[in-house]
């Protein structure tokens, strides 16, 4: 059986009309590695509703948070975000989650491909010193549908002044023009080269570990992409270059 720990709203972020990113104080702490998920539980008709949602904090932050959209008609979400500071749920006493740097071998150049929500993993990875001791270069494509879906901007900002020479990140917004961006899906990027030329790196299997996380087809169509290219599907019992994340 599932084990709970008690969580306080201690924030509540609405960054447009349906993105939302709720910090949580949990009455004991929580043991994760950057990249994991939680379960998120509110009692509901005196059952617990609960639905995984990655960690945007570091494992050393003294409060949870996640990132999520408000889906019209959910179950869940809407809920979650209209809790207001000082409100009561439910965290998975157990955090997990294949997205980790545990599972990356030993390559130069890690990709972090995101859509939406799916972001929330790869900023958890890149707020810990864990990557920039071990990659050369480090590149997060990052698409939205338009610019006011755009969540934690000034932490990638921040990340760049650090890591000048390290980190490349590449913006996506696809419903509009705007400018420094890619206006495609990450998918055509990488079909016509425009995401490697931008960042003048290439994605070889000699040289790169690619986290894909986000929209179902997004994370499977850059797959086969990838694999039409020479890289595997990584696995525990078989290395390989893709990283994909199951939350059910």
């Amino acid at each position: 059986m599932a084990a709970w720990l008690s969580g306080e709203v201690v924030d509540n972020k609405q960054w447009c009309v349906d993105l939302f990113s709720l910090k949580i104080r949990t009455s004991s702490s929580l043991t994760f590695s950057a990249g994991q998920f939680i379960k998120v539980g509110l009692e509901v008709d005196d059952k617990l509703l609960a639905r995984p949602y990655s960690l945007i904090n570091t494992p050393q932050d003294s409060l949870l948070e996640i990132h999520f959209n408000r889906v019209e008609n959910g179950l869940l979400s809407p809920r979650l975000a209209n809790l207001s500071v000082g409100n009561n749920l439910q965290i998975s006493e157990r955090a997990t989650g294949l997205l980790t740097l545990d599972e990356v071998p030993d390559i130069p150049h890690l990709w972090l491909l995101a859509t939406g929500t799916g972001v929330g993993p790869f900023l958890s990875i890149l707020k810990t010193s864990a990557p920039w001791q071990r990659f050369k270069k480090i590149v997060l494509g990052y698409s939205v549908k338009s610019v006011d879906n755009q969540a934690y901007m000034d932490d990638f900002t921040a990340l760049q002044l650090q890591h000048p020479k390290q980190f490349c990140f590449v913006p996506f917004v696809t419903r509009e023009k705007a400018p420094k961006t890619i206006n495609t899906r990450i998918t055509t990027s990488i079909e016509n080269g425009e995401l490697e030329k931008r960042v003048n790196l290439k994605i070889a299997a000699d040289s790169s570990h690619i986290m894909l996380c986000g929209n179902s087809k997004m994370v499977s169509d850059a797959t086969s992409l990838l694999e039409g290219r020479g890289l595997r599907r990584h696995t525990r019992r078989e290395p390989g270059h893709i990283a994909t994340e199951k939350y059910y």
